[in-house]
């Protein structure tokens, strides 16, 4: 089996949460709630909780034609990007595209297409991502990395930091911030010596 590492696009590879904000921001009125600093700072899923407007807004923005395929792209999930690469991983895109919105689907596959050229492959998922196989998942959102480990006892998940993965911890995951590449490297270059019954772990 190829040595898989599985990368998330929205919050991992490109700036999802930073785009947003800049046009939630270009949208708010003065004196508004909430205020911009927290929609800056705040982690979007539970603001749209508590704001539904914000959520309402939030659509509208994303059925921009051209807003999924120009999102910028996000540092910290290419630095993780560029080890795998560097480390011989088999690379691909695991990317979820939202259900009601077809056109999220293609423009991901523009934007993809856009920065990787055709050489790295594209899976799009309906609903979640336990069960694509892979030894490494770089994802943001907690929900889709504990769904992946729950079927991959041996699986690395790194976590490019955001406000939606504020805390969390996982034996076998990394939440990096820019500050920890050299854990990062260490973790991977173990994932991809291991032996496939071999916990990675077992190589620190």
């Amino acid at each position: 089996m190829p040595k898989l590492a599985l990368f998330d696009m929205d919050g991992t590879l490109f700036d999802y949460d930073g785009q947003m904000k800049k046009d939630l921001i270009a949208l708010a009125s003065y004196n508004e709630f909430p205020s911009t600093t927290a929609i800056q700072d705040g982690d979007l899923w539970k603001l749209t909780k508590v704001h539904p407007h914000l959520g309402a807004r939030i659509e509208l923005i994303r059925k921009q034609p051209g807003w999924w395929r120009d999102l910028p792209k996000f540092q910290l999930g290419w630095d993780v990007y560029q080890v795998a690469e560097d480390l011989g991983f088999c690379t691909k895109i695991l990317t979820k595209g939202p259900r009601s919105k077809s056109v999220a689907w293609a423009e991901k596959v523009e934007c993809i297409d856009r920065h990787f050229g055709e050489s790295v492959p594209i899976d799009i998922v309906g609903k979640d991502k336990k069960g694509t196989y892979g030894r490494v998942l770089v994802d943001d959102y907690p929900e889709y990395v504990l769904g992946w480990l729950k079927y991959r006892k041996r699986g690395l998940a790194i976590l490019p930091k955001q406000p939606v993965n504020e805390g969390f911890e996982h034996p076998n995951a990394i939440v990096y911030d820019g500050n920890n590449l050299h854990k990062v490297i260490d973790a991977l270059t173990a994932a991809y010596n291991r032996e496939s019954k071999q916990h990675w772990k077992d190589l620190l």
